[in-house]
């Protein structure tokens, strides 16, 4: 079946109809992988211009047979080509007979093995200097602080080598890197770093030969493994021969019957040996060599690490008016602000933290603030402040909000940080301290340093091309945060696929919190079987809010986009996440908060001098235009509704190591000279459900750590999340009332040549289990490409939810899916929050349908949740009482106003605003749907 060209294994239904459009004639076909049955297959065919899919489901024996139109009796089959074979001729129950397949495109090879995130070729790789007027500068004279016996006897004895190529690179090392190692052995560090990446590189290909040969003899082995029982426990990964340190001997007498065998053991024998002793002599002699002539070292500065420190009173020097300047005094463990003038030491006003109503952020001037807090008088008074940059401002917000915080009664929390981190190590090992990447301190858009030291609630790192050992690398991770937070972090979840590695680590407090825990990978290197390139995920509950975190590591190579996006759909199509109820939804709709990041590998189409002009004057937003990342997304290819924050540092790749001056631009191959353009290749994007929480407080990089080509990125983010709800009065302490969610209509448009009937499917939390409306009532494919369906009241359910309050339902969402009557696979999916629709009248609603990360279509409609009045209660939440709004050009800067009590809280206050996510349903968002309301 495997050689059978037609068929085209698990490619989305989407993928199929454009094959078969492409081919064009009656009669066309392909076969794929169901989408809805584990071990079925579609049979997809070309008629009149329109694809018709057919199940081809197996029996309890195995016999596969294909579910037809009722009164052709189904025949069966032992094996898919056999099948195929039979509805090549006519009257067997299909729109017509088999005759043109669709044959599978090959796929090309992986330049994987090209090294081209590595440490370079086999000659020194060209720079150019991030700045105007910083070319790289000669050695100096004096640099070479090795005594000239021990140099001129190691580079005799490294060109005395036969191996030219692998001598090259130690030739750089002894002439620019050898004395370095001895000033990082005077600061302490236990490792010689530039030897190790001297070698690193110079072994390279070996590493590639090895991945190479690895798949072959895993595969081998694999296939004299005896037959695992079910009842048995799952049998352990196949350790490949050359990683065994012993070998059986009567096994090892075997293996080496053959000559070549025996000195291919021999030879990675002997590799090993020196590999893993080479360092510790090197390291023995230079320390020797120190300590006999008494060498000067360069000399460094290196400060101390960073100590953590009790959150004190914060201070910021604001204007207040046109032209007064005070001082706002924020003390977060007495929950109070106090106003001061400046040179004054008695406080004009002090504001207990319970008395502060709203912080209204300005977004015409980033730099203001409103303050509105309530006074005795029972008048509330508002006072503007701006602040010397927008980096206080948030700084001063972030205080307020964790003042608000640590002063509530609350028994969970409403709001909690996360904080988000991706490097390419570079295989190299981590400098010692790791306090710029972990505290969002470096460039672009970073945290204050006043708030930068201040614990986040969620640590989720993730790294490429770490050599370090799982448990040596998380041990690693929880010492630096213990080390400037005072706080032991507890690990959620570590999930390895080689040397892609995500760490998850929580506050204690929040270790009971956390529950529901699924990991993932995904291997999409060469052929989808190496872990050199691929993903690893992580997600979980945290009360009743979902998480989802990716880390991946994409296709290498600046004309590899296409390869970059197919990876990004394998990922989404084959990593296991989240509740295994929502499978067959799109895993992006799965989680209410769902973080992608990682070396993406995503390149600049611009030319290397321009690009280069361009970051010395920090003309970032004319490098983004041509970004391959932001042009993919433009065209819907990947990351569809993802939100990602402003790129306001320099591109992270591909830099000189040890410097953060100079990109390293070209490489010199046997093939020719390979360009790597400076590229943003490390991105954080994120996706939440609609009407959610979340705002991304910081996005840059570092700037001090060298130690690979990469620089580490990072972003931190407050999330809203939600507990268990308890309602007010106990379950049967009366008459029941039931809220219910009601449909008028619903019309759904679809890209597709089908003309299946459809019905929807609707999950969610709020709901005891899934229900399901009939067939739609109304179709139309005139338009060529497009299904138009619609569904009255009557062919839709009335929902109940198993909660009937205000406050539960607020926070509730609709997962819907659109599937094919006969096939039962999805066309779409979607997901819709209740909060804006809860009311008397109906509200209209529109959204996008996702199906494996492609657009399908789209949905739009009317709908209602009516509440009872009874429990129409609800209060507001510590993320509420921030807001953002435009300055009014006359705005006095102290206005003194009644503090009027709040009104009782009703549907209504759900309707203040439509976020972005929900865009206003006045006709399509997507221009393409505009030929069913008669645009052209």
């Amino acid at each position: 079946m495997a050689a059978a060209s037609w068929y085209h294994r698990d490619i989305s239904r989407v993928v199929a109809e454009e094959l078969l459009a492409r081919a064009g004639r009656d009669g066309s076909f392909l076969v794929r992988d169901s989408e809805s049955v584990a071990g079925a297959y579609a049979l997809c065919l070309l008629f009149q211009r329109h694809v018709h899919t057919y199940r081809i489901l197996p029996d309890d024996e195995g016999l596969l047979s294909v579910q037809t139109i009722q009164g052709i009796q189904a025949q069966c089959f032992r094996t898919l080509p056999d099948l195929i074979c039979a509805y090549q001729h006519p009257n067997n129950g299909l729109v017509t007979p088999l005759l043109y397949p669709v044959h599978r495109a090959q796929r090309a090879p992986d330049e994987d093995s090209d090294g081209e995130d590595g440490r370079g070729g086999g000659h020194m790789a060209s720079t150019v200097p991030a700045t105007v007027g910083t070319w790289p500068s000669a050695p100096m004279a004096g640099q070479a602080h090795i005594p000239q016996q021990l140099h001129q006897r190691l580079q005799e004895q490294v060109h005395s080598s036969p191996a030219s190529d692998f001598t090259g690179f130690m030739a750089e090392y002894l002439n620019h890197h050898v004395q370095l190692d001895p000033e990082a052995l005077r600061l302490g560090h236990p490792q010689l770093r530039h030897l190790s990446t001297a070698l690193a590189t110079a072994c390279r290909p070996l590493h590639s030969e090895i991945d190479f040969t690895l798949v072959g003899l895993e595969t081998l082995a694999r296939a004299f493994d005896p037959p695992v029982s079910p009842r048995s426990p799952a049998r352990e990964q196949v350790m490949p021969l050359c990683c065994s340190r012993n070998i059986h001997p009567p096994l090892q007498g075997l293996l080496t019957s053959d000559p070549d065998l025996e000195l291919l053991l021999h030879k990675i024998s002997t590799v090993n040996h020196l590999l893993s002793s080479l360092e510790k002599k090197v390291l023995k002699l230079l320390q020797e060599t120190v300590s006999r002539h008494n060498l000067v070292l360069p000399s460094a500065v290196v400060g101390p690490p960073p100590s953590a420190k009790p959150l004190g009173v914060q201070s910021f020097e604001v204007k207040a008016g046109k032209s007064q300047r005070v001082v706002l005094l924020v003390d977060v463990e007495s929950g109070t602000v106090a106003i001061t003038k400046r040179g004054s030491g008695a406080p004009e006003e002090l504001i207990p933290q319970d008395k502060i109503l709203q912080l209204i952020k300005y977004q015409s001037v980033q730099s203001k603030v409103r303050l509105v807090w309530a006074r005795e008088s029972q008048k509330s008074l508002g006072r503007d402040f701006v602040f010397p940059s927008a980096r206080k401002r948030e700084a001063f917000c972030q205080l307020l909000q964790l003042m608000k915080i640590q002063h509530s009664n609350l028994d969970e929390p409403e709001l909690i940080s996360v904080y988000i981190g991706t490097w390419n190590m570079g295989s190299t090992p981590p400098p010692r301290s790791l306090a710029s990447w972990l505290t969002s301190r470096g460039l672009g858009h970073t945290q204050d340093e006043t708030t930068a030291c201040i614990p986040h609630d969620i640590y989720v790192i993730g790294t490429q091309e770490n050599s370090l050992g799982d448990r040596e690398w998380v041990e690693f991770l929880r010492a630096s945060l213990k080390t400037l937070m005072a706080i032991d972090y507890r690990v959620v979840a570590l999930q390895c696929l080689w040397s892609i590695k995500i760490v998850v680590l929580v506050k204690p407090e929040h270790e009971r919190r956390i529950s529901h825990v699924h990991t993932s990978s995904v291997k999409t290197g060469i052929a989808n079987t190496l872990g050199n390139k691929g993903a690893v995920g992580v997600s979980f509950l945290f009360n009743g809010t979902s998480f989802g975190f990716i880390n991946c590591h994409l296709t290498s190579g600046s004309e590899k986009t296409h390869r970059r996006n197919q990876n990004y759909s394998d990922i989404l199509h084959s990593l296991v996440l989240g509740d295994k109820h929502l499978g067959g939804f799109d895993l992006t709709l799965r989680f209410t908060h769902l973080f992608w990041f990682g070396d993406l590998n995503y390149r600049l189409d611009m030319g290397m001098e321009d690009i280069l002009a361009r970051v010395t004057k920090k003309e970032f937003q004319a490098l983004l235009a041509v970004d391959q990342l932001n042009l993919e997304r433009e065209k819907n290819k990947v990351f569809l509704q993802f939100s990602e924050g402003d790129i306001s540092f320099p591109p992270t790749y591909r830099y000189e190591r040890g410097s953060r001056d100079t990109y390293v631009w070209q490489k010199f191959k046997p093939t020719g000279v390979r360009i790597n353009v400076p590229s943003w290749c490390d991105r954080i994007l994120w996706k939440s459900h609609p009407e959610t929480h979340v705002i991304c407080n910081s996005y840059g990089c570092t700037d001090d750590i060298v130690t690979s080509d990469h620089s580490p990125v990072f972003a931190t983010f407050e999330v809203g999340v939600t507990s268990q709800f308890v309602p007010k009065e106990a379950p049967g302490s009366g008459p029941e009332a039931l809220a219910c969610i009601e449909w008028e209509s619903i019309e759904v448009i679809l890209k597709t040549t089908s003309r299946s009937k459809c019905y929807i499917e609707f999950h969610s939390y709020c709901l005891e289990e899934m229900q399901r409306s009939g067939e739609n009532t109304f179709q139309n494919c005139d338009i060529p490409g497009f299904l138009k369906l619609g569904w009255s009241a009557k062919h839709l359910p009335v929902l109940n939810p198993i909660l009937p309050d205000l406050e539960y339902l607020g926070d509730q969402h609709l997962l819907l899916s659109i599937k094919g009557v006969e096939s039962c696979e999805s066309y779409g999916e979607c997901c819709i929050a209740l909060r804006s629709m809860i009311g008397s009248t109906a509200q209209q609603f529109e959204t996008f349908l996702f199906h494996r990360g492609e657009e399908t279509g789209s949905m739009r409609g009317w709908m209602r949740v009516r509440v009872p009045m009874e429990r129409c209660s609800t209060r507001e939440r510590l993320y509420e009482w921030i807001s953002f709004e435009e300055e009014e050009e006359d705005a006095e800067p102290v206005t003194d106003t009644p503090l009027r009590p709040k009104p009782p809280p009703s549907p209504a206050l759900f309707h203040r605003s439509r976020p972005h996510s929900l865009p206003e349903a006045t006709g399509y968002t997507n221009p393409a749907y505009f030929i069913f309301e008669g645009v052209p």
